[in-house]
């Protein structure tokens, strides 16, 4: 069965699954800009608009709090999901420049970074790419990309 909470999830990994995600988890709420809410969202641990603030929700169903990224453990690693990417190119590329500039070697699909193990992810790139989206102009971001 699925966790239903962020505390299930986490609980149910490894230790060291654990104490990276903590990590990451940490980096991310320390610079996610007001408005957003964790939670579980596609099997993961998520940050997402609430429907509160943004009720068409992501693909235009109102039941499903439009994301901005996901954290997870895979069986090959863990992965961070950006889906704050998508339709916000100039960010992407941004986070891909500054990611290298840390001498770290991405692991990236279009929206995706993998890492193995923590010391493998630049944290604070990490970190400084979700301050880079408030609110507002994520929700901002996605409806001209559907449009």
């Amino acid at each position: 069965m699925p966790a239903s909470t962020v505390a299930q999830y986490l609980a149910a990994l490894p230790a060291d699954r654990r104490a990276a995600l903590n990590a990451v988890r940490k980096e991310i709420n320390e610079n996610l800009p007001e408005g957003y809410e964790e939670g579980m969202q596609f099997g993961m641990i998520g940050w997402y608009v609430p429907l509160s603030m943004y009720p068409a929700g992501y693909g235009e169903n109102p039941k499903v709090p439009l994301p901005l990224v996901a954290l997870g453990s895979q069986k090959s690693g863990m992965v961070l999901h950006f889906l704050c990417f998508y339709g916000h190119p100039t960010l992407s590329t941004w986070f891909t420049n500054e990611y290298k500039k840390s001498g770290k070697k991405p692991d990236m699909g279009k929206g995706c970074v993998r890492f193995k193990k923590l010391d493998d992810l630049a944290l604070d790139v990490v970190g400084r790419t979700i301050a880079r989206v408030p609110v507002q102009k994520h929700i901002a971001n996605y409806r001209a990309a559907r449009a």
